[in-house]
């Protein structure tokens, strides 16, 4: 589908703000309704960033061969219609959808609409991940910060959860992902929402015993085991917690995962009884008697019934190496 059109209608309406905001700078605009220009221009960048979007361009800033004819062929040029970038320079470019949204957001500011200022920052940081992963989480940043001022604590968190999954997926930056779901929940507990903050601290415990940072994941999962035990709804899902738990102290010390293990049952009885305790106790027993193969017979059983995922593996299989070099050193 040819949506050369919509390119064409969001750059008149780009061109027609940028005229706008000159004339309200001027003295007579000043004198004649300058804010009014300002508030059309707004509206302006806002609908061109909408019809971008409708376009879905998200290649970049100069659109049209005739404006960026380094992008384009001779036979753009003749035709007078532009094609979208390449996907190859889609890196290289930055979302007009998201300058438009960034411009109408800067905007809003100067009029101190600061709810709408926000909205189109979010706008503008969900139309750079297209391109732009950094420019997207630093839109989101400013929508925080406004958000954040106006005690808007519960949507502040919920954009730093976007943040977090930027660094996750875009820009793989482990460190910052965790940052941000940390400050996620420290918003949502503020806010009394335990159960969204939770689900936040147990990305960060993940990717804190991924890290082998175990004491950090051993404090999050014992507080959200602890909580999710006291609760109706949630108690089936504390044996989980408590068994994420036990396996970050066997990769630090087989003693401390027996003595939490004994915990854990006085805390929560129904965990003696669960699959996954008894697990824990099997590989208990092969580690003692260095039985390398009784402890993966025992994994190979629970994993027959609950399919093992990834996080667990790692764990598990970080665990049989300690049994593994011990039995090296022995012989």
């Amino acid at each position: 589908m040819d949506n050369s059109g919509k390119e064409k209608e969001a750059l008149a309406l780009i061109a027609e703000a940028e005229k706008k905001l000159k004339s309200s700078q001027s003295f007579f605009g000043t004198l004649f309704g300058g804010s009014s220009k300002v508030e059309e221009a707004c509206d302006m960048y806002a609908r061109a960033a909408n019809m971008f979007k409708m376009a879905k361009n998200w290649s970049g800033k100069n659109i049209f061969s005739l404006q960026l004819n380094t992008s384009h062929g001779p036979r753009a040029l003749r035709s007078g219609v532009a094609r979208p970038c390449c996907r190859s320079l889609c890196s290289l470019c930055v979302s007009a959808a998201g300058n438009a949204f960034s411009q109408a957001a800067r905007l809003h500011l100067q009029m101190q609409s600061k709810h709408d200022a926000a909205t189109n920052f979010i706008d503008a940081g969900n139309a750079f991940k297209k391109a732009d992963p950094q420019e997207a989480i630093n839109c989101l940043n400013r929508a925080i910060e406004i958000y954040t001022d106006m005690g808007r604590f519960t949507i502040a968190a919920k954009h730093h959860i976007s943040i977090a999954e930027i660094y996750e997926t875009e820009l793989v930056d482990i460190d910052k992902a965790i940052a941000h779901y940390e400050q996620a929940a420290d918003y949502y507990k503020g806010e009394e929402s335990t159960s969204s903050a939770n689900k936040c601290l147990l990305k960060v415990a993940t990717y804190a015993a991924q890290l082998e940072q175990y004491q950090k994941a051993i404090e999050i999962y014992e507080q959200v085991g602890t909580y999710a035990m006291d609760n109706t709804l949630l108690k089936y899902s504390a044996k989980d917690h408590f068994f994420k738990a036990a396996l970050c102290h066997f990769c630090v010390d087989m003693l401390n995962a027996k003595l939490a293990v004994q915990k854990y049952e006085e805390m929560f009885p129904a965990f003696s009884d669960s699959r996954e305790c008894k697990l824990v106790k099997k590989l208990l027993d092969a580690y003692e008697e260095q039985n390398v193969d009784g402890y993966t017979d025992a994994v190979k059983e629970f994993d027959s019934i609950s399919r093992l995922d990834q996080w667990l593996t790692t764990m598990l299989l970080r665990i049989k190496k300690t049994i593994q070099d011990e039995e090296s050193d022995l012989r």
